[in-house]
């Protein structure tokens, strides 16, 4: 396995998909690459925290 470039689905940007980045996504049975790069991953995850505290009881 070598690394790969990536192209961010959400800013275009490039990215590296780390061949130990792979074994571990192997090892966890994803079976997807990422799309996003990790700036936008952590945008996206912090949107979806922030709208998930409006449905808290």
């Amino acid at each position: 396995m070598a690394d790969k470039t990536i192209t961010c689905k959400d800013c275009g940007s490039e990215f590296v998909f780390t061949e130990r980045e792979q074994e571990f996504y192997k090892e966890k049975g994803f079976d997807n690459e990422p799309q996003r790069c990790a700036d936008c991953r952590k945008k996206r995850k912090q949107q979806r925290n922030n709208n998930n505290r409006g449905f808290r009881r």
